[in-house]
């Protein structure tokens, strides 16, 4: 990454990509990488590990609450829609699950097929080789509101990729970018300083066509409302 002054900023989603200045406010410099369309935070703008934790704590996410289990239900409808005409057991990821499974509960509650592992790394920090040990481990991995705070999106989308098992799928819930200037620094979800990656629809195009796409193999992705979007391991 060069310094906060530069007017180019190494992408930290796709490695040859240098995002130019997008838009600046009084707290952030926000840059966009001409190649996969990432909004990205300057990382001299990152809070620290124990400001990040504190503003996830302020979060009421109560796995009573129904207003939040409705929320949460919007990406657990694509793996139930994926896995309805099959019986068979499904192991799956919920990938930065918070401090309370959710999403977890949603899923098990409703099809008794269904079995989740809950990773989060300040809730249940397990570590990264337990749930990164095995190629093909997973049949589907749910990751809600997490990839807005990734530090490196490239590293972490592509070990969760390595980790689906072929014919499983990934659904990932994020607010997505509309684009223009204008639109973004209006936008409520950049005043969340933990959020330093914003995605939008050409930036999930990118990930499926060169994150996750291998010779004969290509993935689409497939679009469910404003901010889910999951793709199909083949």
């Amino acid at each position: 990454m060069r310094s906060a002054s530069s007017t180019l900023l190494s992408c930290p989603l796709c490695p040859c990509g240098e995002g130019a200045v997008f838009h600046k406010d009084r707290l952030r410099v926000y840059y966009k990488c001409p190649i996969c369309s990432l909004i990205f935070v300057d990382p001299q703008n990152y809070v620290s590990e124990e400001a990040e934790k504190e503003e996830y704590c302020l979060h009421e996410n109560n796995i009573e609450d129904d207003g939040y289990r409705a929320f949460l239900s919007r990406a657990a409808q694509p793996v139930f829609d994926f896995f309805a005409e099959s019986e068979d057991k499904r192991i799956g990821l919920d990938f930065g699950c918070g401090p309370a499974p959710v999403l977890a509960s949603i899923l098990t509650s409703n099809d008794t097929k269904f079995s989740v592992v809950n990773y989060d790394k300040y809730f249940f920090p397990a570590t990264q080789e337990d749930i990164f040990s095995h190629d093909n481990q997973y049949d589907f991995i749910t990751s809600t509101e997490v990839v807005e705070h990734l530090h490196s999106p490239g590293t972490v989308l592509k070990s969760l990729w390595r980790v689906l098992k072929p014919g499983g799928i990934l659904v990932i819930m994020t607010k997505r970018a509309e684009g223009s200037v204008a639109k973004f620094q209006n936008w409520h979800y950049i005043r969340d300083k933990t959020h330093v990656c914003f995605f939008s629809d050409a930036t999930f195009e990118w990930i499926a066509q060169t994150l996750f796409s291998a010779q004969e193999k290509k993935i689409t992705p497939f679009f469910h409302g404003k901010d889910v979007v999951s793709f199909v391991k083949l």
